[in-house]
């Protein structure tokens, strides 16, 4: 029993193994297709200045804006917004440790290339972005805003991979963990900072 319990545990060892395989081959053939496209390179600027305001400018614009020219209500959302920011990072960095992807081979287009690490899952850029589109729709759902940013975190993954800088399931895994980060620790921030 034993004996037939270690090969069936191999077997499927090595079917989880081919399976990965094919899983990467995409992946690395889906970052190729995006990043050499001449539909998206139609749009280099634009991908460039989101990877740039990914790095926290823009959610920094946006929670200066709110603390200036807000309420009360406005600056608790930042404090909320800076929380969650915090996990989601952090939960990446941790991530990225654990998984100890290799980043996409880059090919040098005028932008500077830096990396906190030289792992690649998940995105940073992206846990964040879709962690602040999160934020905002549940503290400020009116629709245009939550078009805007979910529009805006979606560039940012969409600029990582163009950029070469990440694999698609990088990103997806960025989004995915913002997501659930921003979800779970809304609730909780908000009541702490009433």
């Amino acid at each position: 029993m034993t004996l037939a319990l270690g090969l069936r545990l191999r077997r499927l060892g090595q079917l989880l193994d081919r399976l990965a395989d094919r899983v990467w081959a995409w992946d690395e053939e889906g970052m190729e297709a995006v990043s050499s496209s001449r539909v998206l390179a139609r749009l280099d600027a634009v991908f460039r200045a989101a990877t740039f305001l990914g790095y926290g400018y823009l959610w920094m614009a946006l929670a200066l804006a709110l603390i200036l020219f807000g309420n009360r209500a406005d600056q608790q959302a930042v404090l909320v917004g800076l929380g969650v920011i915090i996990v989601a990072v952090f939960l990446s960095q941790g991530l990225k440790a654990l998984t100890g992807r290799p980043r996409p081979a880059f090919h040098r287009r005028g932008f500077h290339h830096q990396f906190l690490t030289s792992t690649s899952f998940p995105s940073n850029h992206s846990a964040a972005a879709f962690a602040m589109a999160y934020v905002v729709l549940r503290l400020y759902p009116w629709w245009p805003n939550v078009l805007v940013l979910y529009t805006v975190a979606g560039v940012i993954g969409l600029s990582r991979v163009y950029l070469r800088e990440h694999f698609p399931l990088d990103v997806v895994g960025g989004a995915i963990l913002g997501t659930a980060v921003a979800h779970g620790l809304v609730p909780l921030l908000v009541r702490l900072v009433q």
